[in-house]
Order: C-alpha cells, then structure tokens, then sequence
C-alpha cells in the first residue's frame, strides 16, 4: 500500500497530466477529462489516526474555541508568524504527523525531547522528512514548541530562534 506522501505525489502527478493534455483531452472527449479530473483534487485517504498531544499546562481559553462567534485560530504559547504564502521547511531529518486540529508535528531524533506544532498550513506534508523539504506553506504560521515533560505530558515552551529559522529557511 503506497503512504501518504507517495499518493499525493500520484495525485499531483496525475493532476499535471490532465492539465498538459488538456487540448489533446478536448479534441478527443471531454468525458475522459471530467473522470480524471478528481483524482488530482481530492485527499487521498489516511491510515493513520490524528495524533493527539496530552498537554501538561491547560487554560480556559483552547484553539478552536469561539467567542462571539469567532474561532479562536491560537492560545498562549503559540507563536504567529505572517508567511504571505512562503514555504516552511523541516528543520531536521524527522517525521510529520497530523494531529486532531489537523495541525502538522514534526518530531525529530535530533531533537528527541521535543516536538513542534504548526497550524494553519495548507497542503501540510506528511510521513518522513528531511532537513530542508518543504513540509507546507500559508498565509498564517502558529508555531508551537513542547517539550516533553517527566509525566510523559508535552509542556509549551519558548521556541528557540534558531529553531524557528530552520523551519522559515531552507537549509540542508
């Protein structure tokens, strides 16, 4: 069975296809294309389950919540970043996982007591990474370090600069 990284590079390929033969699709029928065309818009499906972080601080006001009818996009802890549709990057060789706020993890054995939180990326990649790949873009980073608490609860913490501009600057 192919992994999630693997079907949305099929998916992209296959999208990237139809666009390219787009004219010939035309002249020879438009039915063909109207059947392809989902295969490039749609998510494949996930076999793994939403990863769900047991925090060791809690507050009254969570990510998701709303007020007056607004959602709240972060809590405390979070760091927001303008990326105006620029790439983030892993900044280690490491691994991806979604979790339950479809937010992306990224945790890494260079770095084995912490993991990091980005939400409000789009297309977020999934699976194993290295250092330098793009993992997603936005308009709107929340970055979140946790480190890894005693209890084995994750506690937010301040995000190193240096971490935070491994994650905005590609490097290898």
């Amino acid at each position: 069975m192919l992994d999630t990284a693997s079907m949305f590079a099929k998916a992209k390929f296959l999208k990237a296809r139809v666009i390219k033969t787009g004219a010939a699709l035309l002249q020879g029928g438009v039915l063909v294309a109207t059947l392809l065309l989902p295969l490039g818009c749609t998510k494949p499906p996930s076999d793994e389950s939403p990863l769900i972080i047991k925090l060791y601080q809690s507050w009254e006001l969570q990510p998701d919540d709303t007020i007056a009818d607004r959602k709240v996009l972060g809590g405390l802890g979070d760091i927001s970043i303008a990326l105006a549709g620029n790439r983030v990057y892993a900044p280690f060789d490491g691994r991806t996982q979604l979790d339950n706020r479809r937010c992306l993890v990224f945790s890494s054995p260079d770095v084995p007591a912490y993991l990091f939180r980005l939400c409000g990326l789009n297309e977020p990649r999934v699976g194993d990474v290295s250092q330098g790949d793009a993992i997603g873009s936005g308009n709107l980073l929340l970055f979140a370090a946790l480190r890894k608490q005693p209890n084995g609860t994750w506690a937010i913490v301040e995000p190193a600069k240096a971490i935070l501009e491994r994650t905005l600057k590609k490097t290898s």
